[in-house]
């Protein structure tokens, strides 16, 4: 009612000063008042409607006009919706670049393509895994940018339930996964995501169940066979039972080995396993693994010890002992008859330096990099006969990681290698400093042989 009581008000007005000169002075002047009226209101109709289209055609640079009566309310109406809208507009602007800000940031690779598979919008991970450039590829066809055939029958299949697994085009060390989601109105996003890591999991963890497999096959199929043989042939002379039983002993142990190293690396591995905090006497510990070198050599090495330093280790006695029993052993094993093998303790740079310097056969430098893999084997032939599982040092780098500490090789073939576990400071203790806590670095010491 508000609206419609000032124009009524007016017209009422103006129906009453005709009415009082059509009175006074006849139906001309009447008719002539309400001419000049109406040319009034006209003109000042056009003159309002001028100044809205004006506003309308830039609102954000023109004031607002400024008027009374219908016209100013109808200019309070629209000023009012402006006002709403470029609210709403600020409001969806701003979504927009949230948007658009949080899918650069993902480490995805996205593309929206349109209907005809044009890119019109891409992130910077896209550039990393499949050399796409917003700026420069905007309107292009992705099919004449990535041209890979399994990638072109990826798109024309539209199968989005389906993921393409690829090398990445501009850099072939990375396994891409690429998958397509519809969108809006005939719309596609193009995630690519890398799973080089998963695969490289993936692959360890198949290649981890068939060395498993290959390295019990072997001692099952052997003692299978002699409990047949035994089976098939019960009256056989006690000498020959004797060695068969004797074999199926030694390659009950290998499997036996096997497995104990399996669950080694399993409880090293596990993020519930927590380290020790005990004071390994590394000096006790060596003089005990030379023992062990010893009964392991039979005679076959010289064995030798250089302990330069009395400084003790914190960590887990099980653990070291596990690591560097590991270092020594295969020392023996590997080195020929006649050669010799040194065990050596001493501090370098603040450092614990446990070595194992042996005279065998040494390790092309291809080789080494690799050492610490599972079931990784220079020789597999000849690491078998000597009784290795090919999972010590896997073991020995996850203790020494457990440590803080580092596996450092050096071998030249045809003379020999230095296998040494390398402790940082922190781990370093005098015996009896332990109730205090303290760790105690070393000034730097002459390096010994090897």
């Amino acid at each position: 009612m508000g609206f419609w009581w000032r124009p009524l008000s007016v017209l009422a007005g103006v129906l009453l000063v005709a009415l009082i000169l059509w009175a006074g002075s006849g139906w001309v002047a009447a008719l002539g008042f309400l001419a000049g009226v109406q040319a009034f209101v006209m003109l000042r109709r056009l003159w309002q409607e001028f100044r809205l289209a004006r506003w309308l055609e830039n609102p954000d640079e023109v004031e607002p006009p400024d008027a009374t009566g219908t016209w100013g309310d109808i200019f309070y109406r629209l000023q009012k919706l402006q006002r709403r809208q470029k609210a709403s507009r600020g409001q969806l602007t701003s979504a927009l670049e949230q948007f658009e800000h949080a899918a650069m940031a993902v480490p995805d690779g996205m593309v929206i393509l349109n209907r005809s598979e044009q890119i019109e919008w891409c992130n910077p991970a896209s550039r990393t895994y499949m050399g796409l450039d917003c700026e420069r590829d905007r309107g292009q066809f992705i099919r004449y940018l990535l041209r890979q055939a399994q990638f072109l029958d990826f798109l024309d299949a539209a199968d989005y339930s389906r993921r393409l697994v690829c090398k990445s085009p501009v850099n072939r060390e990375l396994i891409l996964s690429l998958q397509l989601v519809p969108f809006g109105e005939s719309q596609k996003l193009l995630v690519a995501r890398d799973i080089t890591d998963l695969e490289r999991v993936d692959a360890m963890r198949r290649d981890f169940i068939a060395n498993v497999s290959h390295e019990l096959r072997t001692p099952l199929t052997v003692v299978g066979g002699f409990v047949e043989t035994l089976a098939d042939a019960p009256d056989l002379p006690a000498a020959e039972s004797r060695h068969y039983f004797d074999l199926m002993l030694d390659h009950t142990r290998r499997m036996q080995h096997l497995l104990d190293d399996l669950l080694t690396l399993s409880r090293l591995e596990s993020a519930d396993h927590m380290l020790k905090d005990e004071l390994v006497n590394v000096p006790e510990l060596a003089q005990a693994l030379k023992a062990e070198a010893e009964s392991l050599s039979r005679g076959r090495h010289r064995v030798s010890l250089q302990c330069q330093s009395e400084a003790c280790l914190k960590g887990s006695l099980q653990e070291i002992r596990s690591a560097l029993g590991n270092l020594v052993s295969n020392a023996v094993r590997y080195t020929p008859e006649g050669g010799d093998i040194t065990l050596a303790w001493r501090e370098r740079n603040s450092e614990g330096v446990f070595s194992v310097i042996d005279t065998g056969e040494g390790i092309a430098a291809e080789h080494i990099p690799r050492l610490t893999e599972r079931f990784y084997r220079v020789d597999r032939s000849r690491s078998r006969e000597t009784g290795g599982t090919g999972l010590g040092l896997a073991i020995v780098k996850h203790v020494l990681t457990r440590h803080g500490a580092r596996l450092e090789i050096q071998s030249v073939p045809g003379k020999g290698s230095t296998f040494s576990a390398v402790f940082p400071a922190q781990r370093l203790q005098l015996p009896g400093a332990e109730k205090s806590g303290t760790v105690i670095p070393f000034p730097e010491r002459e390096q010994a042989v090897g």
